[in-house]
């Protein structure tokens, strides 16, 4: 009974944000159109007066979902709004050139994308020829690119700005929006940037120059988010359709966009509602499997991989995979699981991990957790926040990408379960695992400078796959269930959402 109503208040929970979500967008004229290779979509209000078109970039590793409450914030209040997917990104089929390694070629094929979009936007029925642009984190760059060597360009907001090229009066009337826990550099950068029109330092929510004469400029924070959250943060789109309507001298206001509360419900009702799910699986095993660790050995073989990962990859050449980032990220996993079994080889005298289980029902269970992951999760994932569908080239790299990630789940579910296994070390063990990472950046802050932006993601996967890799371990009681799926659910999430490259 108890499960029973665990899972009526998950699936009410679901039922309710998905109605929450379907309003935000009720009522919109909401058309989905490609530009050569470039999904674009197109949203506008029925029956109103041709209005100005606001082109909408998304950043590294984005699509145009996650661009969309900026999109329906601007749309409800009068204006067309336009989303697309960049070369490399999303369902655009179009790799992206020359990646991090050839910035010259990626930014200049980034840039044609934009101009593109700018003039289907410019041609559309609803649109009355003046166009604004809005971009996030990479997208910051090559929207004010795009704006000084545009004209018709009259307004720019840069989300999570960094960039080069700002002068006092180039772009025309630009905002910056961080969120209040961005990193203290892309912050100063902004305050820099607004500085050039300010006697002295900006301050934030002051508006300088003059934007009759296209010369304004202002930095907003918004408040509690970070780089991510800053796209869903009331207090960044009020303050992006504050500044549009300024520019273009329109008074209708009032409506922004509330999605990010509907979201936070539904995954969480998605994720509660794995929980009974987990009860059909079969049992794999009679009895619990595990290392079972306690801290005194779990410790040193947690911490060395974390050492020692970074190091071995510093030099090796890691880009093997057409996809950025998403190859060194499977190296790095790779390695770090072939490390963890070297040490439970030490510590046990053997690894059995690798002993013949019962075959046909844990591949039953580990597919069965990996569908809950790819389709419980994936679906409304691609529907609401990212593109989710491994289309064209992405879909043969998810077993390419298994096998990496297979590796450091088999050996980190291995360590941290079983009779006896030290509570919390699995969350530990992940700590571990991030400051990995981190090193590595430090290590190579060029090349991995984006696996910084991205870390609250790595964060949240890993959680999810921890709490439901619990409730499969209590049912199936083979910790092999839970690091077969997770594996599967990361390698879909790392191939459909890196960008390829040529």
């Amino acid at each position: 009974m108890r499960s029973i109503f665990f899972a009526l208040v998950a699936f009410s929970a679901v039922t309710l944000s998905l109605h929450g979500l379907w309003e935000s967008e009720a009522g919109l004229v909401i058309e989905r159109l490609h530009i050569g290779d470039i999904p674009v979509t197109l949203m506008r209000k029925s029956d109103i007066p041709p209005a100005p078109a606001i082109v909408i970039a998304h950043g590294f590793s984005g699509s145009q979902q996650l661009m969309a409450p900026i999109a329906t914030t601007l749309t409800r209040n009068g204006y067309v709004a336009v989303t697309f997917d960049f070369s490399g990104h999303g369902r655009n089929p179009r790799p992206m050139p020359g990646g991090l390694a050839k910035l010259e070629t990626s930014t200049a094929a980034l840039l044609n994308d934009i101009d593109e979009v700018v003039r289907f936007a410019q041609r559309q029925p609803g649109a009355d020829g003046r166009v604004a642009l809005v971009g996030h984190s990479m997208a910051t760059d090559l929207v004010v690119r795009h704006a000084i060597r545009d004209p018709q360009i009259v307004a720019v907001a840069a989300f999570s700005f960094f960039g080069e090229g700002v002068t006092r009066d180039q772009p025309k009337n630009l905002i910056i929006i961080d969120g209040a826990w961005e990193s203290q550099r892309l912050i100063e950068a902004g305050v820099r940037v607004v500085s050039q029109a300010a006697d002295g330092t900006a301050q934030a929510g002051v508006t300088y120059g003059d934007i009759a004469r296209g010369t304004g400029r202002r930095l907003a924070i918004a408040r509690g988010v970070e780089h991510i959250g800053v796209l869903y943060s009331r207090d960044a789109m009020t303050e992006t359709l504050n500044w549009m309507n300024a520019v273009f001298g329109r008074r209708e206001a009032g409506y922004i966009d509330a999605r990010g509360p509907w979201l936070a419900l539904l995954f969480a009702g998605l994720i509660a509602l794995m929980r009974p799910l987990a009860q059909f699986l079969p049992q794999v095993s009679p009895v619990p499997l595990g290392a079972g660790l306690p801290w005194r050995r779990l410790a040193p073989i947690a911490i060395a991989p974390a050492l020692l990962t970074p190091l071995i990859l510093w030099k090796a050449p890691t880009d093997f995979l057409p996809i950025l980032l998403g190859d060194y990220l499977v190296a790095h996993l790779a390695v770090y699981g072939v490390l963890i079994f070297a040490g439970l080889w030490l510590a046990q005298g053997g690894l059995p991990v690798f002993r013949p289980p019962r075959w046909k029902p844990l591949l039953v269970a580990a597919a069965a957790l990996a569908a809950m992951y790819t389709l419980v999760l994936g679906l409304p994932l691609d529907a609401y926040v990212i593109s989710y569908q491994p289309t064209g080239v992405r879909a043969p790299l998810v077993p390419i990408m298994f096998i990496g990630c297979a590796l450091y789940f088999l050996a980190d579910e291995w360590m941290t379960r079983g009779p006896g296994a030290a509570r919390g070390g699995y969350v530990f063990s992940k700590f571990c695992f991030i400051a990995s990472l981190a090193i590595a950046v430090a290590l190579n802050p060029r090349r991995l400078f984006f696996l910084v932006i991205i870390a609250i993601v790595i964060v949240i996967l890993l959680t999810v796959y921890g709490l439901v890799g619990r409730w499969v371990y209590a049912r199936t009681r083979d910790p092999r269930v839970g690091a077969l799926g997770a594996a599967f659910g990361l390698a879909w999430a790392l191939a459909v959402t890196f960008p390829i490259v040529d």
